[in-house]
């Protein structure tokens, strides 16, 4: 079994909160991704994704998105060629693509960092992450 941890950071949302980020790839780019434990797959904003990619083709999909502050949003999905953090390579990722525009407005105004993508549940899942707050580390586990 193979293990690489990478750093995030903890930013405060407006005094009543706090969001950690951290640093990744996408097919090959750095990207800067929220940590959201919350969310059941790993999502991308239609717009931003275009910029990781050679050529985008998003397929309809069926389902409605539930969450980010509506219970009905339509959904995209793309396959990335890759996801990277740390040492581990994602290939083939299956992702989901929505208008997330309001999330990226949000921290703009707020004077943080773009967010490039939103590491969600299936990945912290599947690799077992652990989030240390002492040490600010994640920990994928392969």
């Amino acid at each position: 079994m193979k293990i690489t941890e990478i750093p995030f950071q903890v930013v405060s949302i407006e005094d009543d909160g706090f969001h950690l980020l951290t640093q990744g790839t996408i097919n090959g780019k750095a990207a800067t991704f929220l940590i959201d434990t919350g969310a059941s797959r790993c999502v991308f904003d239609e717009g931003i994704i275009q910029q990781y990619m050679d050529e985008t083709i998003f397929e309809e999909n069926e389902k409605l998105s539930t969450g980010l502050g509506t219970n009905t949003m339509p959904t995209k999905i793309v396959e990335l060629q890759s996801m990277g953090f740390g040492d581990l390579l994602i290939k083939g990722y299956v992702a989901v693509a929505i208008d997330l525009s309001h999330v990226t407005e949000s921290y703009s105004n707020l004077g943080l960092p773009e967010i490039n993508g939103v590491l969600g549940s299936d990945i912290l899942h599947e690799y077992r992450c652990v989030i240390n707050f002492k040490k600010k580390k994640l920990k994928f586990y392969y």
